[in-house]
Order: C-alpha cells, then sequence, then structure tokens
C-alpha cells in the first residue's frame, strides 16, 4: 500500500494527498463488504453531493472527477487498500494467538518475580487476621506468591461466599 502510494495523485500536494488516501483508507475499511467499483462509485457519489452543498473537504477534486488518471489513481489504491484489510483479517487469528501467548507469558513472570519478593506487610497482616478468625495455625510465608496462594486457599475453604474484604471490625 505505501508503494503504490509513491505512484498516484503526482499532480496533487502532499497534504491533499495524504488527506485523500486516509479518507479513502477509512472508506474501504468501513465498507468492506464492497467492491472496488461499488467503493469507487460511493466516493465520487458522496464527493459531488458534498461538492454541490459546497462542503466538501476535498474541494480540489472538483474537476477531477471526470479525469481518467484520477480515476484509475484511485482504484489502484482502493484495490490495495482491499488487499491490506484482507491480508489483516487472515492475519487476525495468528495476532490473536500471540496476544494470548504474551498474556500468559507476563502472568508467568510476575509470578516468577512474585516468587522471589518477600511478602508485603498488607499480606502478613491479612494473613494474620485471616487466621485468628478461622483459628489456623500460622506457617511461615517465605514469597509473595505463596502469601497470595495461602490466603486464596484460606478465603475459598472458609468463606465460600466471601465477596468483600475482611474489615477490621469483622476480624476482632
Amino acid at each position: 500500500m505505501y508503494e503504490i502510494k509513491k505512484q498516484i495523485y503526482l499532480d496533487l500536494t502532499k497534504n491533499q494527498k495524504s488527506a485523500l488516501c486516509n479518507y479513502l483508507r477509512a472508506l474501504v475499511k468501513k465498507s468492506s463488504d464492497l467492491a472496488v467499483d461499488e467503493v469507487w462509485e460511493s466516493f465520487c457519489a458522496d464527493e459531488k453531493y458534498y461538492l454541490e452543498l459546497n462542503c466538501s473537504r476535498f474541494e480540489f477534486l472538483s474537476d477531477k472527477f471526470e479525469d481518467e488518471t484520477f480515476k484509475s489513481d484511485t482504484i489502484k489504491y482502493i484495490k490495495e487498500c482491499k488487499k491490506y484489510y484482507d491480508y489483516k483479517e487472515k492475519q487476525r487469528p495468528i495476532i490473536e494467538a500471540n496476544k494470548e501467548f504474551e498474556k500468559k507469558k507476563r502472568k508467568f513472570l510476575q509470578e516468577v518475580k512474585m516468587s522471589k519478593e518477600a511478602p508485603t506487610k498488607k499480606q502478613l497482616y491479612y494473613y494474620d487476621k485471616l487466621c485468628k478468625k478461622y483459628n489456623i495455625e500460622k506457617i511461615e510465608l517465605t514469597s509473595k506468591l505463596e502469601a497470595r496462594d495461602v490466603i486464596d486457599k484460606i478465603i475459598t475453604e472458609h468463606a465460600p461466599n466471601f465477596s468483600q474484604p475482611i474489615e477490621d471490625d469483622d476480624l476482632c
């Protein structure tokens, strides 16, 4: 798509070309179910309508719609955009699988990091309060990961309907 941009709309300024290409790309993305000729017809109809109302964002195109080079350049660009979005759609399952893998990898790395760090004061305090409340014998917690897992285990075993954190008033 980027190579074709260098070859089309040679008579337009850099800003005009950029604005037109961005609009066409968005139009192709929005109307992915339409064929190339239908996208071209839709673009022409919309722009002619807005030119008649004197509120077009592409006033520089007013005399270009009958120009054959403009039409061929636009159709080339629309075809390239269609190819790009079709390719992107085919790549979606791979991208989603990659995202899921990266998510699992981040979670694993976070757990590895937690297993090497000492438990926080909050975790130790919360664990103490839970042990007092449920009359559980305390064990020595060596890491954040272990503290998280032990606290989670206590909560799931002793409070199946637990949905809110334990308040200090409840623990005493």
